[in-house]
Formats: structure tokens, C-alpha cells, sequence
């Protein structure tokens, strides 16, 4: 059988290119098609496949302005020559599933997100663009709209990241889609008893507008409590830390071991903003700590509210401060790591391995894991 696997872009190893990753484990002998690809940025496993470009690719400065050539990968995906192929899957975040698959392939489509720069989000991005991107937006949003719901139609079956997505799935594209969490190597994770629990609240992951670390900073600066912050960009990070008060610890990006650490310690994770899915709480909650979240996206469906963590419904600088009292009032920063650990097993590679391989089977496609092998490689 050949397979061919499509992913937006591939420069480094973040949520989608794990699930990639997965899917390269399913069918390891699958051609992968991209429009940018830098072999240095993603893993072993995805170097061993052999990987093709699209035209996109040979413009000027790919790696670095593929976002500024979004209007053209239309063109570029529909391009593509998957002639021979019996199985086309797509990774979807960015235009993906756009691609024309033969007439007796089935075309299975991995939807990470329906692109939010021209949906949900559009205004969002929009006002923290440069000014070129403010101009051209308003011209080429309509155009994009029209061919992502277009080119929705071309795929026999959507699986979602979360239900958040299948919500999403439905309101622009309205087609169904069956869920499927995505894999997080919580065995890659250990809780750490109670007693070396520290007194720090933790950020951790890119510092970028969607995930509302002004709130936290804001908030965290009025209460006075220990923060730490992980992670970048750079230039975002001064800025945060331009304003922040001494209680607050800017770390930039750690190694994985420190990250494990801080993760184990904290008193509780800050997740402010708005997730399809949302990795980062499930790795905290995987190294036994709960997580302090805005009860909206992802984490509604990984957070279990006064078990796992605590939700909060106000997206605000005085939502997050109350959010804050109400968990140190609720006894969860002394819950039982080895309980909140154990929640997060559903959310393995294995169960995504297992949930995927039913899709494809429904499809009369067998994977080359069968469901037993990927049980013994868990064990």
C-alpha cells in the first residue's frame, strides 16, 4: 500500500509533528508531503521517511516567510501529483487538506485546528500584525475562506483533536468529525511526593498573544505571588519581563529536564488562554500537579474542574486573581500527585495509536501496528 501523509509545514518537533510522528509509526514505509522542510527541526523518526516540498518552498526565504505565502499554498497543494497512491491522510492546522486525492484513496484528515488566522482569530491576528499584513488581510481573507470550505469537501473522513475542534469542524466547514485525542508522552513524566512541592505557580510554553500571558503578568504583579516563567520567544519574553515585578522569574527556554522539574514542583500550572487542546496541562497534570485554567477550548476536556485543577470563566486580569484565591482556598495544591498523574493515561500515544487505527480499519486500511502490537510496544 502507499500512503501519502501531507502536513502544513515542517521546521520543528511542536504538537502536530508529533501526531505526525504517530502516524509515521502506523505507516512507516508513507511518503510525506510539505511546504517547507528543515531535517535539522523535526525527529529521526520523520528523517527516515522520504519527505517532498512543495513549490512553495522555492521561494525567497521559505523556511523563515512561509506564513507571508499562505495565499499561494492553495495553488501549491492542488499541484500536487498523489497519483498511485491508496491512502492520503493530512495533517491539518494550516492548509492541508486541500490536496486533490485519486478517485479510490480515501483521504483521512487529522484536524489540529481549522485555521483560526482566517476564522475565529481573524481579528485577533490581524490587529497584532505588521502593517503590510493589516492591508492585505481584508483582501485575501474572503478568497481563502471560500476555497478552506471548498476544499473540505474533498476529504472522506475528519477525526478532531478535541471536541472543541469537532465544534469548529462543524460551525465553518459543517461536516461531522469523530475525535481523537492527540498523543502526549505522559510516560515521559513522574509526579514527585508532596513534600518537595514548592510555593511557585508555573507558566510554561511560547509566550504569544492567544495564550494571554499579559493577563498573567498583570495578575501576578497586584497578588504578589512567586511566578516562573518558561519558555520564548526572546523578544516576547522581554517585553513581559520589562513590566513584571520581582516575584516574577523569567527562565526562557530550559532544557526538558528542568521543565520535568519545575513541572513536578509547582504549586499549580497558569493556562490563561484559549486552546484547541492544549499539551501543556496534560504534561503538568502527568507530573502530578493541577492546573489553574480559562474554562474555554481544550482544557474543559483535559481538565477535570475541582479534581485535576480549576476552570475559570472570566478571561480577565480580576477572573485570573479570584481564580487564584479560589484554589488556594480549595485544598487542590495538596491533592494527591499520583491521582492527578493517573488521569492523564487517556491522553497517551497509545490511545491515539489505538483510536487512529479504528478510523483507518472502518476505511478497509490495516496499519502496520496492529492494535496488539501497539499494546506490547506500551508495556
Amino acid at each position: 500500500m502507499r500512503v501519502a501523509i501531507i502536513h502544513y509545514w515542517l521546521l520543528h518537533m511542536r504538537g502536530g509533528e508529533k501526531v505526525l510522528e504517530s502516524l509515521c509509526k502506523l505507516f512507516s514505509q508513507a511518503d510525506i508531503f510539505t511546504h517547507v522542510y528543515d531535517e535539522n527541526g523535526v525527529s529521526a523518526t520523520i528523517r527516515r521517511h522520504t519527505v517532498r516540498t512543495t513549490g512553495i518552498s522555492k521561494l525567497p526565504a521559505a523556511r523563515k516567510l512561509y506564513c507571508s505565502y499562505l495565499p499561494l499554498m492553495p495553488f501549491a497543494l492542488e499541484s500536487l501529483d498523489l497519483s498511485g497512491y491508496d491512502l492520503v491522510i493530512s495533517s491539518e492546522a494550516g492548509p492541508a487538506k486541500g490536496v486533490i486525492a485519486p478517485p479510490d484513496a480515501p483521504h483521512i484528515c487529522y484536524c489540529h485546528s481549522p485555521m483560526r488566522y482566517i476564522w475565529d482569530q481573524y481579528h485577533v491576528y490581524k490587529s497584532g500584525a505588521g502593517r503590510l499584513a493589516k492591508l492585505t488581510m481584508p483582501l485575501l481573507a474572503p478568497g481563502l475562506r471560500q476555497w478552506d470550505v471548498t476544499s473540505a469537501a474533498r476529504v472522506d473522513q475528519f477525526v478532531a483533536n478535541s471536541q472543541h475542534v469537532q465544534k469548529r469542524i462543524a460551525k465553518y466547514w459543517r461536516r461531522d468529525a469523530q475525535v481523537v485525542y492527540p498523543p502526549v508522552a505522559v510516560e515521559n513524566f513522574s509526579p514527585a511526593p508532596l513534600s518537595e512541592r514548592e510555593e511557585f505557580y508555573l507558566w510554561a510554553g511560547e509566550l504569544v498573544g492567544y495564550k494571554r500571558p499579559d493577563i498573567m503578568i498583570d495578575a501576578f504583579n497586584r497578588t504578589g505571588k512567586r511566578l516562573v516563567v518558561l519558555g520564548g520567544p526572546e523578544k516576547a519574553r522581554k517585553a513581559l519581563a520589562a513590566k513584571a515585578k520581582d516575584n516574577i522569574t523569567f527562565l526562557g527556554k530550559v532544557s526538558f529536564t528542568e521543565l520535568k522539574s519545575h513541572m513536578a514542583r509547582c504549586k499549580a500550572l497558569i493556562f490563561p488562554g484559549e486552546e484547541d487542546f492544549g499539551i501543556v496541562p496534560v504534561e503538568v497534570m502527568a507530573s502530578g500537579r493541577p492546573v489553574i485554567a480559562y474554562g474555554r477550548g481544550g482544557a474543559t476536556e483535559t481538565v477535570h474542574d475541582g479534581e485535576t485543577g480549576l476552570l475559570f470563566e472570566d478571561q480577565s486580569v480580576e477572573g485570573l486573581l479570584d481564580a487564584v484565591e479560589r484554589f488556594e482556598r480549595s485544598g487542590l495544591a495538596d491533592a494527591d500527585p499520583y491521582a492527578i498523574a493517573a488521569h492523564t493515561d487517556r491522553f497517551s500515544e497509545q490511545n491515539f495509536l489505538a483510536g487512529m487505527t479504528e478510523v483507518f480499519t472502518s476505511y478497509g486500511v490495516r496499519p502496520q501496528m496492529s492494535l496488539d502490537q501497539i499494546r506490547e510496544a506500551a508495556q
